[in-house]
């Protein structure tokens, strides 16, 4: 029989995601310790207690008694939410929190909050971006706070998403959004105020997956998707059926592995079979081949007793792909759910469960295909170590050395990880449901995304479903027209584009015709080779300043050269731009990449020339001109800028059929 020290962690784990009882007055995981409030505004203020329980929030700062907040009720299944006016920007600040219980809310800053989000080019973390080794150990500000959103999907709007604040630091902001964490230190270094960043992402994600089904049904798009998601959430069994699925298969894996059967985490066991190896370690280094499976690693670690008296953080790094961690035989944490390989694990370890001199530290990380690891990173090399859970400073007790490994149950006994069901993050909802709908209604200012790269080959459909969707958080979060900040996605070679590439940039353009939106154009800091381009710095800052132009009065042009209209005469056609005040520019002399085509609709490559705030197209193969093009390859790298030195995005003249269209 497996092991029942595990037992009761995984029981109760469960429990707190699906119970619907309420003890102690709660919060929503967006309310914490070190968080930033958007200021001078009404917030709302959420969260549980006992249904008919009276809730009163006490900030500290000053507030006179017209506009303290009035008390809440929970309601009969257990919700409340109340009010809170905040001040100029500043803190840190408390926030106590009383009921039946009470919660006190430390380091609480007032600034500006921005919801970061999209698919994986802002999910890429500072430490796989450019000058990554400098960029962390430079990122102590202590007013720049970041939340991140755990990943997760839901068939119906969910109540919470696991997440919590921190403080900006080279221990913190590795794994952060790079777009994101650029975008806030521009606007906290220009602005002398806190900032806030709210990161919910999932690379290779869809926009309808990020939108309400009540959006969805008013753009006419996916009714098949939602009637089956409907139909799916009245139906026990269909609605809980991954879920259900991969817990069948952890319980297979409790069953045939030897190491939860035989007890390896417990300490003083038998060395037999177990060989020395340097962590951070990938299953490569242990002369496994191409093993993927189960591969447990311990170590004896002494604790001092004041650490073992306190809470603890325990962090072992990225692993590829989950794990169960145990100290002295009892889990302590667990990451079971797939697609976690890049996160580092961070583990509270309550006063108590250690103690003073040695411990036995043991992880089983069961890797479901490519390369294991425990610890070990693609790029800069987050902390392994035991440290106190009063700091985030300090290097507490390193873990990195010489453990013990011992190969485990292969995945050819345990079967495939249940991901591939009907419903996955791709799916109309998903993401919205379970990422975006429990932080509504946050107090925000803004929003930046960066995403489209999976909506490529329906690009005239993205003509709908991205403004439907920017409405659709506006409309939900009853902030007006909030500013919604955009990146253009970079040249890159796709596979047989056809010009599909150029239509999603064009669908991008064609949404800054909603209020209050902005797009970074990223046409000259893109990798053709590589769909993630490392230069984050650039698109933070290019995203920041349509911040700092449109929102923070700063004298700044936010845009690079916008195509408005052609003049043709003879053979000649004149493009006008907006964004051009003080002239064109083309970086390494002529414009490039434009072709022109005649009433045939073939387009030949052109040749152009800058005129003040105008450019002048010809081309030899087209006498007369009914159509201009500029960057219309999917990898085309052009040159064409204004005085602010920003690039302009690719466009077309004329309205022609699509090649996405009716797709």
């Amino acid at each position: 029989m497996p092991s029942q020290r595990f037992l009761p962690y995984l029981i109760v784990l469960s429990c707190a995601l699906v119970s619907s009882g309420h003890c102690d007055v709660r919060l929503a995981s967006v309310f914490g310790d070190h968080m930033v409030l958007q200021h001078s505004s009404h917030v709302a203020v959420w969260g549980w207690a006992d249904p008919g329980e009276e809730v009163s929030l006490d900030p500290s700062w000053p507030c006179p008694g017209w506009c303290r907040p009035h008390p809440a009720i929970a309601t009969a299944d257990g919700r409340w939410r109340a009010n809170l006016m905040t001040p100029e920007a500043g803190g840190p600040h408390t926030i106590t929190v009383r009921g039946k219980n009470e919660v006190v809310l430390k380091d609480v800053l007032l600034g500006e909050v921005w919801i970061c989000s999209g698919q994986s080019n802002m999910q890429w973390g500072v430490q796989q971006a450019d000058n990554a080794q400098q960029e962390i150990a430079s990122a102590n500000h202590p007013r720049l706070r970041l939340f991140q959103a755990q990943r997760a999907i839901a068939m119906a709007p969910a109540d919470d998403v696991s997440g919590a604040w921190s403080v900006c630091t080279p221990m913190t902001v590795p794994s952060f959004s790079a777009t994101a964490y650029y975008f806030g230190r521009k606007l906290h270094s220009e602005l002398g105020v806190p900032v806030g960043l709210i990161s919910t992402n999932w690379g290779g994600t869809v926009v309808e997956a990020w939108t309400s089904a009540e959006a969805l049904t008013a753009a006419g798009e996916f009714g098949d998707a939602l009637a089956h998601l409907e139909e799916a959430r009245g139906d026990s069994v269909a609605g809980d059926s991954l879920s259900q699925l991969q817990g069948r298969w952890w319980k297979e894996l409790f069953r045939k592995d030897p190491g939860f059967r035989d007890n390896w985490a417990n300490p003083g066991g038998s060395s037999e079979g177990w060989k020395p190896t340097t962590v951070p370690a990938a299953f490569t280094a242990l002369d496994l081949g191409g093993f993927d499976g189960c591969v447990w690693f311990r170590r004896e670690l002494e604790v001092p007793a004041d650490v073992a008296g306190v809470d603890t953080i325990l962090e072992i790094g990225p692993v590829d792909d989950m794990d169960m961690t145990f100290i002295n035989g009892e889990a302590v944490g667990a990451t079971r759910i797939h697609g976690k390989w890049q996160t580092p694990r961070e583990y509270r370890i309550p006063a108590g469960k250690l103690r003073g001199g040695a411990n036995t530290i043991a992880v089983c990380a069961v890797d479901t295909g490519g390369a294991g690891t425990l610890g070990a990173s693609g790029g800069v090399q987050p902390p392994m170590r035991l440290r106190r859970a009063d700091s985030e400073q300090g290097a507490g007790i390193p873990l990195e050395g010489t453990w013990e490994a011992r190969v485990g149950a292969p995945i050819s006994e345990l079967g495939a990880f249940p991901v591939g069901t009907w419903f996955h993050q791709n799916y109309p909802t998903a993401l919205y449901n379970a990422m975006i709908a429990p932080i509504i209604p946050f107090g925000i200012r803004g929003a930046i995304w960066y995403q489209g790269e999976s909506n490529r080959t329906r690009a005239e459909q993205y003509r709908k479903l991205f403004p439907a969707m920017i409405q659709d958080w506006r409309t939900r979060w009853e902030l007006g027209d909030f500013p919604f900040y955009f990146v253009q996605i970079a040249p890159y070679r796709y596979g047989n584009d056809k010009g599909e590439a150029a239509e999603l940039r064009e669908a991008q353009t064609m949404t800054l015709s909603l209020l209050n939106t902005g797009m970074a154009v990223t046409m000259d800091i893109g990798n053709p080779a590589d769909i993630h381009p490392t230069n984050k710095q650039t698109v933070g800052a290019r995203l920041a300043r349509w911040a700092l132009a449109r929102d923070y009065g700063r004298s700044l042009v936010p845009s690079g050269p916008m195509y408005r209209s052609m003049v043709v005469v003879g053979d000649e056609a004149r493009l006008h731009f907006g964004y051009a005040a003080g002239g064109l520019s083309a970086l390494g002399g002529a414009p490039t990449h434009f072709t022109m085509a005649g009433e045939d609709q073939v387009f030949h490559s052109a040749t152009a020339r800058i005129e003040g705030e105008t450019v002048v197209v010809r081309s030899v193969a087209v006498p007369h001109p009914r159509a201009v093009r500029y960057a219309w390859g999917a990898a085309d790298e052009p040159n064409l800028k204004n005085a602010a030195g920003l690039p302009a995005p690719s466009f077309r003249t004329d309205d022609w059929p699509m090649v996405t269209r009716d797709r």
